[in-house]
């Protein structure tokens, strides 16, 4: 569904925000990934090529999931909030294995654009009553 009325509020605008620097962070992960896949002396190719193409359809995901937001479609809230919530479990293994400086801020990044994505206003703009 697709609801056009009113202006779209700064929740909707900023989750997009998002959204799109979320999938063009995980666009430069995998573009490190294909160049790391193609300069590796000794690797499982079956592996590094399953990881790399999970990285390429996450950042696409990221990108179509914002684009479909931007035009106010329904439907793309859910898989949104869905990928937000996956950063929970990405964090926590993060700090539990030393990364916590950068686990903590993909735990309140995931939690921060769901909330955005939750919010009256976004709920609102997206005809969600």
């Amino acid at each position: 569904m697709t609801i056009d009325s009113g202006p779209t509020p700064d929740t909707l605008r900023w989750a997009v925000r998002l959204l799109r620097a979320e999938a063009v962070a995980l666009g430069l992960v995998a573009v490190w990934l294909i160049w790391s896949d193609l300069t590796a002396a000794t690797s499982d190719l079956t592996s590094a090529l399953l990881v790399t193409a999970f990285a390429v359809a996450g950042a696409a995901a990221l990108w179509a999931l914002g684009g479909a937001l931007a035009r106010r479609k329904s439907g793309a809230r859910a898989p949104a909030i869905v990928l937000q919530l996956m950063l929970l479990p990405i964090g926590w293994y993060m700090i539990q294995g030393g990364l916590g400086w950068l686990g903590l801020p993909l735990m309140a990044l995931g939690l921060g654009v769901t909330g955005l994505l939750v919010s009256p206003p976004t709920n609102r703009a997206l005809g969600f009553d």
